[in-house]
């Protein structure tokens, strides 16, 4: 039964790793939400911004214009970028430390406790991990909500409005993975140990 865990844990935290990491790189954490007359559609990343065409499909893309990467960005884009770096970085060294746990793995065979607690050890950092990789994207989402219905409520129109993309979703989704990997390899281990 362990062994099973531990493969469902593997696959899980591979998933989650993945998705953190393209959340993290794409650009659609914001999309223009107008009526179906528009002809082109608007996404915004962390990093750039992005205008697909709906009736040739033709993509372009600008970075955000400053010198570096902290200077002068809005505070919701630097603490986004951050986190989920952060969380990029704490999922990706808890993927390789379980794969060095997993017992399918002749590493360390004749150690099996050594090898739960390295288990143990990536359960508990696909927990950290998972903690500002939710945190990057609820915020990003509900500063996008609030901006939105800030306008909304001043009865303000600026011929268009956003909301939240499939990279959010992406991040959000990832986050709970990890959480989820989390669990399966602290708890679920050690009921089964």
């Amino acid at each position: 039964m362990i062994v099973v865990l531990q493969l469902m844990a593997f696959c899980l935290a591979l998933v989650s790793t993945l998705f953190l990491v393209v959340a993290t790189w794409t650009d659609c954490w914001m999309v223009n939400a107008d009526d179906d007359l528009e002809v082109s559609q608007k996404c915004r990343g962390l990093w750039w911004e992005c205008v697909t065409n709906t009736q040739d499909g033709i993509r372009t893309c600008d970075q955000y214009q400053y010198e570096t990467i902290l200077a002068e960005h809005p505070l919701k884009i630097v603490l986004t970028r951050a986190l989920m770096i952060t969380a990029d970085i704490l999922a990706s060294f808890a993927l390789i430390i379980l794969v060095l746990g997993l017992d399918v793995i002749k590493l360390l065979k004749e150690e099996p406790h050594i090898k739960i607690r390295i288990c143990y050890f990536a359960g508990f950092i696909f927990g950290l991990g998972g903690i500002p990789g939710m945190i990057g994207s609820v915020w990003y989402a509900v500063d996008v909500y609030v901006e939105r219905a800030t306008l909304v409520l001043k009865n303000v129109y600026l011929g268009m409005h956003y909301e939240f993309g499939w990279s959010c979703w992406l991040g959000m989704a990832g986050s709970t993975g990890c959480f989820l990997t989390s669990i399966v390899l602290t708890c679920c281990l050690y009921i089964f140990r």
